[in-house]
């Protein structure tokens, strides 16, 4: 149930990975989560995205979800492996039960 939600492409800046998708997460306002504590404090979907990225991967720092953009920060930058991970958790954040 759910759809997978389509990475149309990832871009690395040093230490930063922007994530473009074709599905808005957010409004236009955006929201911004600096731990995985103060991701679940929030009751929406870009926490719930937070919260998955920073479980995933402890070095993510930062995580900014603004409309159909996800900007995640990492210590230590990003190679192939942990972007593809991160993005794979945003592909299938709205997948509820997998095939």
């Amino acid at each position: 149930m759910g759809q997978p939600i389509s990475v149309l492409e990832t871009t690395i800046v040093g230490d930063v990975l922007m994530i473009d998708t074709d599905r808005s997460i957010t409004g236009q306002d955006g929201s911004a989560f600096a731990s995985a504590d103060e991701a679940a404090e929030s009751a929406t979907f870009p926490g719930d995205l937070a919260g998955r990225i920073f479980a995933a991967d402890e070095a993510v720092t930062n995580v900014f979800v603004a409309s159909n953009q996800v900007v995640l920060e990492r210590t230590g930058g990003w190679d192939e492996a942990t972007a593809d991970a991160s993005a794979t958790i945003v592909a299938n954040f709205f997948v509820f039960y997998a095939d």
